[in-house]
């Protein structure tokens, strides 16, 4: 059952005539007091669907105060705010008072019935972990099998990238945006192709956009297309990447670096999923699946007025963080043993493993490039090593991957205790900022091999370097 509360009675009948007829019960309400009593004597309630002002004021409070007062009674019920573009900062401070969402007036009726499909969805109880999916074998698994999975690109069988695993699949389904965050290198694009592989709409594009690579400039052109001639340098038309999209999911990563002017252009087709190509007027519609990812943090980046609060709502109906390496350490050997067979396997080498006491070293590394720099050493020490033989088989030594390995200047270990010493207590920033300088020192300047040996992208290093002022 949904209620409808609005004090406009042609809205309402609209409303309800679309919702009957995807068969949906509905009721209405003409204001709060009969809204409440509503919420009070129905326990079958999904959803209500109201508006932000039902007398002559247009400051939003009545429809502030109703939200707190359903929340009170119907904690579990989602909250979908009607408002128009104008007042759209009051929706923002209804998503902070615990809406689920909020749609502006005039709507799209395929836009509002994605939006209540999908808050009503995810109304559902969640998995319990484990259950739907593996992502690693188990103790009587063929460890050299690769693992019976959607996702067997992704290794682990920690608690916490269980629970990531989880919560991805029961969001797969519906359509509601998801923002995943976490350090670099630690698999969030990996995450969005699963959520894309485990959605209805796999079988359509999957759409990968770095934002951090993107000027302000070449934005809409980038997003949106352009015409021949829109501009100087215009010779051909382009297909945007909404486009590209269209019907399937496009994953929007490093969305922390988007330029506040980009932002609104970017609200603007999340909430309604229209869109123009630049050159042309004519207004078109896309259907896509949003899945953004960053390793900025966007609530003090909202607070900064660097980062829109009401994009940072629409982008983070479903969060997920992910944990970094030296947190999922049980997940170090699998990984190993995982990045040892695809490097052998591309360099037409023998197959070979890691010692137990090179997989203990291997964890007590800070890895602050998580799971891209451990498969960078990884690969370093196959290539440079001649393993010892063990019945056969190679065997990668701890003294192996002590040569290989190549930490900042001044580097401690986060487990000082298993290296036997005290150590400094270097925070992450720190650790970051010294390979960062290592590596550029190592490497007299040269950016590429910088970025190459750190794991990450060309773009990526430049907002590095001018972050820790190098």
């Amino acid at each position: 059952m949904i209620l409808i509360v609005d004090d406009d009675r042609a809205i309402r009948v609209t409303l309800t005539l679309l919702l009957e007829r995807n068969e949906y019960t509905v009721l209405s309400a003409d204001g709060p007091v009969a809204a409440m009593e509503v919420v009070r004597n129905h326990p079958d309630l999904e959803l209500v669907l109201m508006d932000m002002n039902y007398t002559l004021a247009t400051d939003g409070e009545e429809g502030l105060t109703l939200l707190k007062q359903v929340k009170v009674f119907r904690p579990d019920v989602p909250v979908i705010l009607m408002t128009a573009w104008g007042t759209i900062d009051l929706a923002v401070q209804g998503m902070r008072n615990g809406a689920f969402d909020f749609i502006t007036k005039p709507w799209d009726n395929g836009v509002l019935m994605d939006r209540i499909e999908t808050a009503i969805a995810l109304r559902v109880p969640q998995p319990q972990k484990g259950m739907g999916y593996r992502n690693v074998p188990n103790e009587t698994d063929d460890q050299h099998d690769e693992c019976p999975t959607a996702a067997p690109y992704i290794i682990g069988r920690s608690p916490s990238l269980q629970s990531i695993l989880a919560t991805a699949q029961h969001v797969a389904q519906p359509n509601a945006p998801v923002l995943i965050t976490g350090e670099s290198g630690t698999g969030k694009e990996l995450i969005a192709q699963f959520i894309h592989e485990q959605s209805r709409r796999k079988d359509k594009p999957f759409v990968k956009v770095n934002l951090g690579g993107i000027s302000t400039a070449l934005f809409e052109s980038e997003m949106f297309g352009h015409k021949k001639g829109s501009f100087t340098d215009a010779k051909n038309d382009r297909i945007g990447r909404f486009e590209l999209a269209d019907g399937g999911t496009i994953f929007l990563d490093e969305i922390g670096e988007l330029e506040l002017a980009s932002q609104v252009k970017l609200l603007r087709v999340l909430q309604d999923q229209t869109y123009e190509v630049l050159g042309d007027s004519v207004t078109r519609r896309t259907d896509v699946r949003v899945v953004c990812a960053t390793n900025a943090d966007l609530r003090q980046m909202v607070n900064e007025k660097t980062f829109r609060e009401d994009l940072f709502y629409r982008i983070n109906l479903i969060h997920l963080q992910l944990a970094p390496l030296r947190e999922r350490q049980e997940d170090i050997p699998l990984l190993v043993e995982h990045f040892i067979r695809q490097t052998c396997a591309a360099n037409g080498l023998p197959t070979v493993s890691a010692s137990d006491e090179a997989i203990q070293y291997l964890q007590t590394l800070p890895f602050p490039g998580n799971i891209r720099e451990l498969k960078n050493l990884v690969e370093r020490t196959i290539l440079m090593s001649s393993p010892t033989s063990k019945e056969g088989e190679g065997v990668l030594a701890v003294e192996n991957f002590k040569a290989a390995y190549q930490p900042a200047k001044h580097e401690t270990s986060r487990q000082p205790s298993a290296l036997g010493g005290q150590g400094s207590a270097l925070t992450l920033e720190e650790i970051e900022r010294a390979s960062i300088a290592a590596a550029i020192e190592k490497h007299q300047g040269n950016l590429s091999l910088v970025a190459k040996e750190l794991g990450i992208s060309r773009g990526a290093l430049y907002r590095k370097i001018e972050k820790h002022g190098l």
